[in-house]
C-alpha cells in the first residue's frame, strides 16, 4: 500500500532550536509539519536541491539558500564565496548550467564596510569563476546587536537540458554511489577558527563549485539518476534523503569512504564523526551501475573530482535505511542525527 503523508508531523519543541537548522530530523521534521503543508507544490514534493520548472517550453531550475556562517572567514574560504557556490551547486544538482543569480544582505549596523568589500569582491570573483551573473539583489541594515554583521540570501536560475530527469524519485536499484572527494573537510575547517583550535595538519574548507564536474558527466555521455550535495548533515544526511526520498536502500562501504588524515584525527580527539560533517564542494551521484567506471573516470579527470571514489550501491532491501559495512566486516544503520554536530556552518 502507498502511504501518503495528509496530515502535519508532530512537532516535540514549541519553539525553534539550533538543531532545527541542522539538516537533520528536527530540521526535516519542522519542514514537513510546517513549512511543506502550507507550500505544498508539485515541485516542492519533488524534494530537489532546485525546482525544475516548465517556462515557454524551456526547462528552468529556480534554488534560493540563505548563509549565516560564523566565522565569516575561514580557512579556505569565506561567507560570499559560499553563498556564491551554494547557490550554483544547488542548481548543477538539477543537471541545470548556472545563469543568474541574485543577493540578499541583512547588514548590521556597525558592521565595517572594509569587510564587505572583501565579502562583495569575493562573490563577484566566485560567480565570474562559474560563469554566471549576478543581475538583481536587495539590501537591509538592523539595529546594532540584532544580527551578526552580516547575512547573505542567494537565489538561482539555471537552464536544464532537454529530457534530462535527475532527483531522488529517478534513483533505481543497482545504481552506483559515487562521491566527488573527500569528505568532512569544511565543518572541520570552520570549527578549528571558531573554536581556536590547531591541529596538527591544517584544514581547509572544500569551498568551491561543483557545475564543472556535473558538465563533465554529461558531456560524457553518463546521465546521473541523482545528484546532491553534502552540506549539512554531511554525506550521512544526504544517503539518508535520497533513501527516504527515493524509496530504495542503500549500501555504502566505510573503507571506501575518502577522509583525509587531517579531518579523521580532528574527529577523533573531538568525538565527531566525518560522516556526519558539512562538505561544501563535494557532490554525491548516483548512476547507473554500468556507467560508474566511465563516471568515475570522468570524474577523476576533472578539476575538483581528482579525489572522486565509490562507496555503495542502492539496493532494494530496507527502502529509506542506509546500511555502512564497517572496516571490521560488521553492518550498522547509518541513521540520521537529530541536528547538527556543528551549527552554523553555512
Amino acid at each position: 500500500m502507498d502511504f501518503q503523508l495528509n496530515c502535519p508531523v508532530p512537532l516535540r519543541h514549541d519553539t525553534i532550536q539550533m538543531a532545527h537548522g541542522g539538516g537533520g530530523r528536527m530540521m526535516r521534521d519542522l519542514l514537513e509539519a510546517v513549512m511543506l503543508p502550507a507550500f505544498r507544490s508539485e515541485a516542492l514534493d519533488a524534494r530537489h536541491d532546485a525546482a525544475v520548472l516548465s517556462v515557454d517550453g524551456c526547462r528552468l531550475a529556480f534554488t534560493t539558500d540563505t548563509y549565516v556562517v560564523r566565522p565569516r572567514f575561514f580557512p579556505g574560504g569565506n561567507i560570499g564565496e559560499l553563498a556564491v557556490y551554494g547557490t550554483v551547486n544547488d542548481l548543477a544538482m538539477a543537471g541545470a548550467r548556472p545563469l543568474y543569480l541574485s543577493v540578499g544582505m541583512v547588514l548590521e549596523e556597525g558592521y565595517a564596510i572594509e569587510e564587505l568589500r572583501r565579502v562583495v569582491a569575493s562573490m563577484k570573483a566566485a560567480a565570474d569563476r562559474c560563469g554566471v551573473s549576478i543581475v538583481t539583489g536587495d539590501t537591509k541594515v538592523v539595529d546594532r546587536g540584532k544580527g551578526d554583521g552580516l547575512y547573505l540570501n542567494t537565489a538561482g536560475i539555471g537552464a536544464v537540458p532537454r529530457g534530462l530527469q535527475v532527483g531522488p524519485a529517478q534513483v533505481r536499484p543497482g545504481d552506483a554511489v559515487l562521491v566527488s572527494g573527500d569528505v568532512g573537510r569544511h565543518g572541520v575547517a570552520v570549527m578549528s577558527v571558531r573554536e581556536g583550535i590547531a591541529f596538527g595538519t591544517p584544514v581547509e574548507s572544500d569551498c568551491g563549485p561543483l557545475h564543472g564536474l556535473v558538465r563533465a558527466l554529461l558531456d560524457g555521455g553518463v546521465a546521473p539518476t541523482c545528484l546532491r550535495d553534502a552540506t549539512r548533515g554531511g554525506l550521512a544526511a544526504v544517503l539518508n534523503e535520497i533513501a527516504t526520498d527515493g524509496r530504495v536502500g542503500v549500501e555504502v562501504l566505510e573503507a571506501d569512504i575518502p577522509v583525509i588524515p587531517g579531518v579523521e584525527g580532528a574527529c577523533e580527539m573531538l568525538g565527531l564523526d566525518p560522516l556526519y560533517v558539512a562538505c561544501e564542494g563535494r557532490m554525491v551521484a548516483f548512476v547507473p551501475g554500468d556507467a560508474a567506471a566511465r563516471a568515475l573516470e570522468i570524474l577523476r579527470a576533472t578539476p575538483g573530482g581528482e579525489g572522486a571514489a565509490r562507496i555503495g550501491t542502492v539496493t532494494e532491501k530496507g527502502p529509506g535505511t542506509v546500511i555502512l559495512r564497517t572496516r571490521l566486516g560488521t553492518r550498522r544503520i547509518l541513521d540520521l542525527l537529530s541536528g547538527e554536530q556543528l551549527p552554523r556552518i553555512c
